[in-house]
């Protein structure tokens, strides 16, 4: 029995490695983080998305656009919400949240105290899950990249985080 018990636990040990070996290559693999927002796909590179939220209280802030959806204190610190799709579309922030909807903080090397309002956490996604890619197109906000097709024929929007941080429209939530 002992040597039984000890086998099976030696297997198991060599199924977490192997797993753990699998999840650390695919983690490597994965390029950026797939949202949905206002019916539209973004992927958001992961080295500059941050921690991932359920949609805690949001106070709302008056005299802002209307895609600054408000405040929200999200581990102790107070951090602007945007709607992402409010902000690159001009619609309004939502104002009866899915149940899917999350927010993603941007990563603090950003600088910016600041979170996005997604309506849906699709996953990760790496450069082999794409088969086309478009550059942007006019009339894109500067935030937007390439727009990458994947194998279903879905397309996705590229979104630059950096260029986000540093656009006027993002850093003046006041109307």
């Amino acid at each position: 029995m002992a040597t039984s018990t000890r086998q099976s636990l030696k297997d198991l040990q060599e199924r977490l490695a192997a797993r753990l070996a699998d999840a650390k290559k695919a983690g490597a693999e994965a390029s950026w983080l797939a949202v949905e927002a206002g019916g539209e796909r973004y992927l958001l590179p992961l080295v500059h998305a941050g921690e991932i939220f359920p949609l805690p209280v949001i106070q709302a802030v008056p005299h802002t656009h209307p895609w600054f959806a408000g405040v929200a204190a999200l581990r102790g610190g107070l951090v602007g919400v945007v709607s992402l799709a409010g902000l690159l579309t001009g619609a309004a922030a939502p104002s009866a949240p899915r149940q899917e909807a999350k927010l993603v903080a941007l990563n603090g090397a950003l600088g910016v105290n600041a979170a996005l309002w997604v309506d849906r956490m699709v996953g990760l996604r790496n450069a082999g899950m794409f088969v086309g890619v478009t550059p942007r197109r006019d009339g894109d906000p500067p935030v937007c990249s390439q727009r990458l097709t994947d194998t279903r024929g879905d397309v996705w929007q590229e979104l630059n985080l950096q260029a986000l941080v540093e656009w006027p429209e993002f850093l003046s939530v006041v109307a």
